[in-house]
């Protein structure tokens, strides 16, 4: 399929995630603001749309080396997500805690913007625990309830909220946030540099952070452009 500049760029993602890691080289961001057009995307970043296009177009649509999570079943995406991405979030925040901690002590006199990344990973654990808690208690187990109400042909099931597109409209505007925090973060960082005094626990937290920011970009991408439209799409169907 030959993409053009006016195809959503959360739709090209989801079609084969390798495209993803070519909006992250032109640093197009295809999962919080994946709504857009390729050419509202490309103005936006002051990027080239023709040279972006080149390379997606130049991607074989055979020999995918990564998981074609857009075919997947949504209770065994919204399980992927909780078992692989939120885990994850669970498992670094402390570590990464610690770790700017260490540095903000060392080295924060030297480098006040420290101060500001700590504070700003410090909101964003907050905030994403209880988002995460949100879509486990919540979000998730209705959308399994959808998708297997669906495969069994019975009637659309009961669920805590009106509409599962409310609860989705949330989850996306957190979404946004998360994705403008850690984007400052980066911004702070100068891109994850490690300053010339930076001792190796400055490196190994800063590798952590950018680890992190990319995960979340792969987890904010697969709810936003996969599993959430997906799940707006299946409640209508009952209708």
């Amino acid at each position: 399929m030959t993409i053009s500049k006016e195809d959503i760029i959360g739709a090209i993602a989801a079609a084969d995630l390798r495209r993803g890691r070519i909006f992250e080289k032109f640093g197009l961001d295809f999962c919080c603001n994946g709504n857009r057009s390729l050419e509202e995307a490309c103005i936006s970043a002051a990027v080239d749309v023709n040279k972006v296009l080149s390379e997606l177009n130049e991607l074989a649509d055979t020999n995918k080396s990564t998981a074609d999570y857009n075919s997947w079943p949504l209770d065994l995406l919204a399980d992927y997500i909780e078992k692989k991405h939120h885990r994850y979030v669970s498992a670094q925040i402390p570590v990464l805690q610690g770790l700017l901690q260490k540095i903000t002590n060392v080295h924060g006199p030297k480098h006040p913007e420290l101060l500001d990344v700590k504070k700003l990973f410090y909101e964003c654990a907050g905030e994403l625990t209880m988002h995460m808690k949100k879509e486990e208690l919540m979000l998730f187990p209705f959308i399994k309830k959808l998708a297997a109400a669906k495969a069994s042909g019975s009637r659309k099931p009961s669920g805590p909220f009106d509409a599962v597109e409310h609860p989705i409209h949330a989850m996306l505007q957190e979404h946004a946030v998360e994705g403008e925090r850690f984007s400052t973060i980066e911004t702070i960082t100068n891109h994850y540099t490690v300053p010339d005094d930076g001792c190796n626990t400055y490196k190994t937290a800063y590798h952590a952070l950018k680890e992190f920011q990319e995960d979340l970009h792969l987890h904010i991408h697969l709810e936003n452009n996969i599993l959430f439209p997906k799940a707006i799409a299946l409640e209508a169907a009952f209708s």
